[in-house]
């Protein structure tokens, strides 16, 4: 089936070979030697990696139904966004039902919209303790595994992210979001059983992506930024760092996205003992870099949204210049969007942030 928009493929047939034309990828190989965080620090250059899958498609024509369920169109929207804007990392989809999916909640989809849960799967503590932990690769969970193994083919140094749903955001989408967080207020023991059993899942979900060839790990955890400060380190934290704990290594980074914090959250996001973490547009990141470790490294923030999607070509670039000015200072510092770039983004957007990046590195070199 061939795509509607620039790049026209014949997933059946031409993407293998879409996959090993380096030629087309005119970009130095980095040899890996070092964690993301260090590698990142040691940087002459500010990186940037946006959250950005879904803007592909308009390169592709493919529609979220085939994104999300089509690990080769998956795959072919993000090449082709890194064959236009030069990126260096290569992002599996963020898709935040997955997870959700795999332990038997239901899940709508549409073509045009990103996949959501309906309803609760879990209400009680006897349904959390008789919950039963899928496998990796059950449901829509083997897409992103074989997303991940194709985009590792390409083969030329681009360094591939894998993402997954983080541990209490997982438990919100399976108890509800808004019960959730009422039960770690008045009663939090069922929804330790159930954090526990989600973290369970999610390590050797987390295994499969990274035997897949992963780089690194985008953890996705939106819901935790609604916890209190405490509750985020009780509830949140103290579960990522058992998952990075059990993954990460000196091949094999996690970075943790919490689009929701805010400062007074970041001392206890960094009880999870994650070295890279990703912000929304709610967090002051100039103000969390100020107060960071200097090996910890910060990403973030612009919004999805309000400035990728909304904002003309002119006024982001703008934008995009007064955060990389107001970050200068800061080499643990990597600009993106605060999350995942909606469907619809128009793409000389992207083109755009990517393009300013470079010249703002060209300037400073």
């Amino acid at each position: 089936m061939g795509g509607r928009g620039i790049y026209s493929f014949d997933l059946t047939s031409d993407l293998p070979d879409i996959l090993m034309q380096k030629e087309d990828f005119n970009r130095q190989r980095i040899i890996i030697i070092m964690k993301l965080s260090d590698q990142i620090i040691a940087s002459k250059n500010r990186i940037a990696i946006p959250v950005a899958t879904y803007p592909g498609m308009e390169l592709t024509g493919a529609r979220v139904i085939d994104i999300v369920t089509n690990a080769d169109q998956q795959v072919a929207a993000q090449i082709a966004l890194r064959k236009e804007c030069h990126a260096e990392f290569l992002l599996s989809a963020m898709d935040l039902s997955l997870e959700a999916e795999a332990f038997g909640a239901e899940v709508r989809m549409s073509d045009d919209e990103i996949p959501t849960v309906i309803g609760r799967l879990i209400s009680t503590k006897e349904q959390a303790e008789s919950l039963k932990i899928p496998k990796p690769g059950d449901k829509r969970t083997q897409v992103a595994i074989d997303v991940v193994k194709k985009l590792t083919q390409v083969g030329d140094g681009g360094k591939v992210l894998a993402g997954m749903i983080g541990p209490f955001s997982l438990a919100g989408r399976l108890f509800g979001v808004s019960e959730a967080l009422v039960q770690t207020a008045e009663d939090p023991e069922v929804i330790e059983i159930l954090l526990q059993k989600v973290t369970d899942f999610l390590i050797e979900y987390g295994r499969a992506l990274k035997d897949a060839g992963a780089y690194g790990m985008v953890v996705a955890e939106p819901a935790a930024g609604l916890l209190s400060p405490r509750a985020l380190g009780k509830y949140s934290s103290s579960y990522v760092k058992q998952i990075a704990s059990a993954l990460e290594d000196k091949d094999f980074s996690i970075i943790l996205h919490n689009c929701a914090a805010k400062v007074m959250h970041l001392p206890f996001a960094l009880e999870s003992g994650v070295k890279v973490h990703h912000f929304g547009a709610p967090m002051d990141i100039v103000d969390a870099l100020s107060k960071v470790p200097a090996d910890t490294v910060l990403c973030g923030n612009l919004d999805p949204t309000a400035s990728f999607c909304q904002l003309s070509r002119e006024q982001l670039i703008e934008k995009t210049k007064g955060l990389l000015d107001a970050t200068a200072q800061y080499p643990n510092f990597v600009i993106s969007s605060g999350c995942d770039v909606p469907p619809g983004t128009p793409f000389n957007n992207m083109r755009a942030f990517f393009n300013t990046v470079e010249e703002f590195n060209t300037a400073r070199a």
